[in-house]
Order: structure tokens, then sequence, then C-alpha cells
């Protein structure tokens, strides 16, 4: 039982301190919970200030009016026993009558100053046979009266006051928030006393905490109602906001029927119309495009279908007058040589935009059969030997992977290989290439690298665009069609690959083609796209045979 308890625990701590950062990411992507939460949060703010500002007003207000009332009692009660002392004394008494007269006075004197708790000191040193003795009620501790409110006392006149809050002791051994009130009274022929009045502040402190108490109730209540009111409010904007996000997404996705539910004739239902409008143009516009782009495929596919026919028996015709050229006159054989080659380059255009246009009709299907790239590779190489040697390539191939079968078709992958070979031939400036297979795992790639002039990065980046090309003051000399590139990119698409382009000017370019082992998404290649520092030297540094230093783990 102690293995899941504290499994469970573990997760309980994990989620709390996944906490601020799932509020994090909801404070992002939550219109409707950032705006709640800054609205309670200003709110309590605000509660709160107005909370602590009443709670001190009322609590000033509860004091003031509560020590005007004991100051005003205490002094009534003085004056009376002063009027009462100076009316009854007569200065033959004695001094047994003189404490019995002070004595006589304190009932009065606390029933009149609303307190019983009272202390009387005699002010002065000098002796008296008349004083009457200093006299402290019962529950009156001397320790509460500060050294400060004893000298404002005894140097001050008769007729004034002074208080000072303090800490009144209780029965049950606690305190209670109080003051005492010191005053001088006067005994004739005795001299002035000390005379201290305690009064207990325990009731407006308890109406203070009652009265915030139920501020801070109310203050937590309208807080939940404001937030409530909110959340609510919100929801009513925001629900139809959300609906107009989903729908955008799906709009984006390709969904061009969907539209939003347009409901009453506020803003929001403005807006909802004007989104249903402009889905409604989106859907059309693409529509119009569609069609364009289908007629545009046809056409493209009917006239090179209808070519191919007058096509035949034009190259047929070139290639009867190429093979007896050595019988016409020297103009006549050279234009019978231009006739054959560009019928040639012509046939070959038109296979390429038939190709085009299968995949633009999303028609291409693969002819899956196992193959190995390795092999693969040395069947181009061997084929286009002759084209090589004709420019003075070196075409070398390392291949420390990549001869375990895989499922692609060979036709196009074929293709691809000798697109890269023959562009590598013809813009390698008669410099050794090097084509690298390898593989690991999970993908098998074949990389094409020459040493020629390289592109600029902006030319790198459209390479694979249809008719490019970097240089169009250089004529072809293979008699490419300007599609190859392209071709090649889909058809490694087509298997779920990737075909990448590396180049810097005076350095050469670098073409990877990776190819996934079981059809999963390709993250990486066991061939780098960026050669090595040494795998590529400057012009001057190469020539037809000195060795090139290419690392046997290409990847």
């Amino acid at each position: 039982m102690t293995g899941p308890v504290i499994t469970s625990t573990v997760r309980v701590i994990r989620d709390w301190r996944a906490w601020p950062t799932r509020l994090a990411t909801l404070w992002r992507r939550s219109l409707r919970f950032r705006t709640v939460l800054l609205t309670v949060g200003l709110t309590a703010l605000a509660i709160l200030v107005a909370c602590v500002g009443m709670a001190l007003a009322i609590q000033n207000d509860l004091f003031q009016s509560r020590l005007n009332q004991v100051l005003e009692s205490s002094q009534n009660a003085t004056i009376a026993a002063q009027k009462t002392l100076e009316s009854t004394v007569d200065t033959g008494e004695s001094a047994v009558a003189r404490q019995n007269l002070l004595t006589s006075i304190q009932q009065p004197l606390l029933q009149q100053a609303s307190s019983d708790v009272f202390a009387f000191y005699r002010i002065g040193t000098d002796i008296s046979p008349l004083a009457p003795q200093n006299q402290t009620s019962r529950g009156f501790d001397e320790s509460i009266l500060s050294p400060g409110l004893r000298e404002q006392v005894q140097n001050g006149d008769s007729g004034s006051q002074w208080w000072q809050s303090v800490p009144l002791p209780t029965s049950g051994g606690g305190t209670v928030p109080g003051i005492v009130v010191g005053q001088q009274l006067e005994i004739p022929d005795v001299g002035p006393y000390e005379l201290y009045l305690a009064y207990d502040f325990a009731s407006p402190a308890q109406t203070l905490s009652f009265v915030q108490f139920v501020l801070w109730m109310v203050g937590i209540v309208l807080l939940i109602l404001i937030g409530g009111i909110a959340w609510y409010v919100l929801r009513s904007v925001t629900t139809p906001i959300g609906e107009a996000a989903d729908t955008s997404a799906k709009l984006a996705s390709g969904d061009l029927g969907v539209r939003l539910d347009v409901r009453g004739d506020d803003e929001l239902a403005t807006l909802g119309r004007s989104f249903n409008a402009m889905a409604d143009s989106i859907q059309s516009q693409i529509k119009e495009l569609a069609d364009l782009s289908l007629v545009q495929q046809r056409f493209v596919s009917d006239v090179s279908h209808e070519l191919r026919t007058p096509l035949t028996t034009i190259r047929l015709a070139a290639d009867m007058l190429n093979d007896r050229r050595d019988d016409f006159d020297p103009a006549t054989a050279r234009a019978a040589e231009l006739l054959h080659a560009q019928v040639q380059r012509f046939e070959t255009l038109l296979t390429d935009l038939l190709e085009i246009s299968r995949y633009d009709a999303g028609s291409v299907q693969l002819e899956l059969e196992p193959t190995s790239l390795a092999h693969l590779a040395e069947d181009v190489i061997a084929s286009m030997s002759q084209l090589a040697q004709q420019h003075g390539s070196d075409v070398r191939l390392v291949a420390p992977g990549g001869y375990s079968p895989v499922e692609m078709d060979p036709r196009r992958i074929r293709r691809i290989v000798r697109n890269l070979l023959g562009n590598a031939i013809e813009h390698g400036e008669g410099r050794p290439i090097v084509i690298t297979v390898d593989s690991d795992q999970r993908t098998v790639a074949l990389g094409v690298l020459d040493y020629g002039m390289g592109m600029l990065p902006a030319d790198a980046e459209r390479v694979f665009d249809r008719f490019w090309r970097a240089d169009p003051s250089r004529k072809r000399t293979i008699g490419g069609t300007g599609l190859g590139l392209s071709i090649a990119l889909g058809d490694a698409r087509l298997h779920g690959g990737t075909l990448a382009v590396w180049s810097e000017p005076g350095r050469g370019s670098h073409f990877v083609l990776t190819l996934p082992r079981d059809g999963s998404r390709v993250e990486g290649s066991p061939i780098p796209l960026a050669p090595r520092e040494g795998e590529v030297a400057p012009f001057g540094a190469l020539g037809l045979t000195q060795p090139i230093h290419v690392s046997d783990g290409a990847s």
C-alpha cells in the first residue's frame, strides 16, 4: 500500500509544480481567462482599498466619539466633585473628617464619570496632618500610568485634562483596550491630588471588529459576484469569437463550405455576416482558380499528347537526315545535326511537361519495389561515364551504406540521380564529382557534390522552381528543359523524402536526397548537407586526378 500512496503523492507534487506553466499558457491563450483575472484582481484591489479606508474611518470615528464622551464625563464629574469639596470642607475639621469626605465623594464621582476604576495620589512631598491618604480602586494597576502622563498631570493646572491609551487588565488575566484620564482635584487646606479615571474601550473594539467582518464579507461576496458577472459577459462575447477562430481554422485547412451561425443584429452578428461574405468570396475565387488550373492542366496534357504524333514523324525524319549527313554539304550537314539535337530536346521537354501535368493533377502513383540505392547509383554513374569524360569530370562513388534494399520506385529515383549527376557534370567546371551513399536505421540518403562555381544563397532557394536558371546567359550543353529539379523534388516528396541543396560561390554545390525506410517522416539525414571543412577546396587546389578527402562516415 505504501508504493501507490507515494506514487500518488509524487504525482500531486508534479502537478502542483506544473501549475505556473499551465497558468502562464492559459494566460497567453485564453482571452476570457486573462480578462476575468484582470477584472477580479483590479476589483479585489479596489475593494481592499475601500474596505481598509472605511474600516479606518469607522475606527477613528468610534474612537473619537467614545473619547469625547469619556473626556466630557470625566471633566463634569471632576468639576462636580471639586465643588462638593469646596462647599463642605471646613478648615477646622480633622484629617479623619477629610478622609471620610474624600471617600464620600467617590461614589457620586464614579457614577457621574461612568467609571469604576480610579486612583488618587497626593501631589507634593510636604507633610500635612490633614492630607488624606492615596487611594486606588480594585483593578487599578499603577504600572499603566506612564511617567510622562503623571508629570503632565502634576505640573498642569486644575482645569486641564490629559489622557493616554493603555491596556486594562481583566479578571481573567488578559487585557482589553482602554484609556486613562488624568486631572487635578484640589482639597482645601491640603493641596492638589492626581485623579485618574480608567475607561474600558472593549465595546467600541467589538463594534469595530463586527463592522470589519461585515465589510470583508461584503467585499468577498462582491468579488465573487463581479467575477461571475465578468465571466458571463465575457462568455457571451468570447464564445462567438472562439467560433469565428475555429471556423477560420477550418477554412484555412481547406473546408471552404464552413460558415458562422449568425444570430441577432448586433456588432458580432455584423462580424459574422461579413465573415461569411468573405468566405463566400474566397470560395468562389478559389473555385474559379481551380477551374482555370484544371483547364491549364488539360491544355498542357492535351497539347503534349497531340504533339507526340507529329513529333514522332519529325524525329524519324531528323534521324534519317542525321544518319545521312555525310552525303550533304557542310551547311546542310550542320543543319541536320542541329535539327536532330533540337528534336531530341523537344521530345524531352514534352515528356517533362506530361510529368508535371500529372503532378499538378495529382494522378502520379509509385511502383514500389525493393531497390539498393548504392547499386542504383553505380548504374547511373556507369551510364553517364561517357558524358563525364567529355566534360573532363572524374565521378567518384563513396558508399559506406545504402546497400540494403529499400521500398522505392527505381525509375523515379534513377531519374533524380541522373538529373543531379547531369547538373553536376554540366556545372562542375571539369572538376571531380563525389557521390555519397549512406544510411541509418530510419533513412537512406544520396549526395551529389561538385566543385563548380556554386550559387548565391538567393539562387539556391529558387533552384527547384520550374524553368528557373541561375545564369540565363549560359547555354545548356546537355539539353535540359529547366524542369528536371522541379520533377526531382516532386519525386522525392512522393516517396515521403526530402531533396535539399547547399551551395556557395567558389566552393561548389551539394544536393542531398533522403528517403525513409518505413514510410515515416524524414527528420534528418545520414549525409550532412553542408560539407565539412577540408572536403571542399578552392578552385585552384583541385585537379582532375588529385585525390579528394571524403570521410568514410559521411554521416
